[in-house]
């Protein structure tokens, strides 16, 4: 299908060819372990993606889609009907829930339990699908280490009335900035209308230096460019500017994972680039469930090659 293969991040388990035929020709994931109950359900109406083709996208992209949220803690976006009924986000186990879909619990820094779910390869995915989600949100930290992010995202979430070229400036100024202070980033779609900018953090910081450092940054785009950016959520400061949402790097909070599909008509996907393609690039959801692997099979290697073996740190001031 494509001519590379993942190298940012280690995964703990890679399913090959045969396991994704397995989905492709039945209700069952490789492991055999549940079946899909309504696997004909129209999720996203244009174009038509039932969830057995959800399955089956996630299940030949597992060696793309493993990576960014093994191991995490996930918030999941449900549409149990499909998009444009109700959908919604979880986070917390409930009761039927697939067994392949894993709990945690650890204590948070006041020492109460929190739980969280997660993942532990194909399988797991497989269990999100047969619950109607289509979108997974990982933490910026692992299960491992959890409160010490390994990653920053910025997300540039343009307002409605904001051409497509701004958004493109904004991401090469906001890369700019990063690596005045020795930090090199990565370049996603949202599969929306933005994009996002991914800054791999290696030793990591705590979670409130990085969401300070991540607002010190908003806000200075901000003030040096009022008509341009904005720093805060508030819908009636957004108007014809671009929102550099920081808020994606306080403990709790989530972005969406590379090769997630959107919920939403026309199904975009969350596709990590180069950052020489940005010039090229139309819109924030130029990828989607359509045409994905047309754009895999012409790529020489990973977009974000080399993401895992980032060594760098937070500045002491900014």
């Amino acid at each position: 299908m494509r001519n590379f293969r993942q190298t940012s991040e280690p995964v703990a388990a890679r399913p090959g060819k045969r396991a994704a035929k397995s989905v492709s020709n039945s209700t069952k994931p490789a492991s055999g372990d549940f079946a899909f109950t309504h696997p004909d359900r129209i999720l996203i109406r244009k174009p038509k993606v039932t969830k057995r083709a959800l399955a089956e996208f996630y299940s030949g992209l597992a060696d793309l889609l493993l990576p960014g949220i093994v191991g995490r803690p996930l918030s999941l976006v449900r549409c149990p009907d499909g998009v444009g009924k109700s959908c919604f986000f979880q986070k917390h186990s409930m009761q039927g829930m697939p067994a392949s879909i894993r709990v945690g619990r650890q204590a948070n820094a006041k020492g109460e339990q929190e739980e969280f779910l997660y993942v532990t390869g194909i399988e797991g995915v497989m269990g999100l699908v047969q619950m109607g989600v289509i979108e997974i949100h990982p933490w910026g930290s692992t299960l491992a280490d959890l409160e010490h992010p390994d990653r920053l995202v910025f997300d540039l979430d343009p307002d409605a009335g904001v051409e497509w070229p701004r958004v493109k400036r904004a991401a090469r100024l906001l890369r700019e900035r990063l690596q005045a202070v020795g930090l090199e980033s990565f370049l996603r779609t949202t599969g929306g209308k933005g994009l996002h900018v991914v800054v791999p953090l290696n030793p990591r910081p705590d979670w409130e230096s990085a969401k300070a450092f991540s607002h010190a940054l908003a806000r200075t785009l901000e003030e040096e460019s009022p008509k341009e950016y904005v720093s805060v959520a508030t819908m009636s400061k957004r108007k014809g500017r671009i929102f550099v949402d920081y808020l994606r790097n306080a403990r709790g909070s989530t972005a969406v994972a590379s090769y997630c599909v959107r919920a939403r008509e026309g199904a975009g996907i969350a596709t990590p680039l180069r950052w020489e393609e940005l010039s090229r690039l139309r819109s924030g959801a130029q990828y989607t469930i359509a045409n994905l692997m047309r754009r895999l099979d012409t790529l020489k290697d990973d977009p974000w090659r080399g993401l895992g073996k980032v060594r760098q740190s937070l500045p002491d001031a900014f």
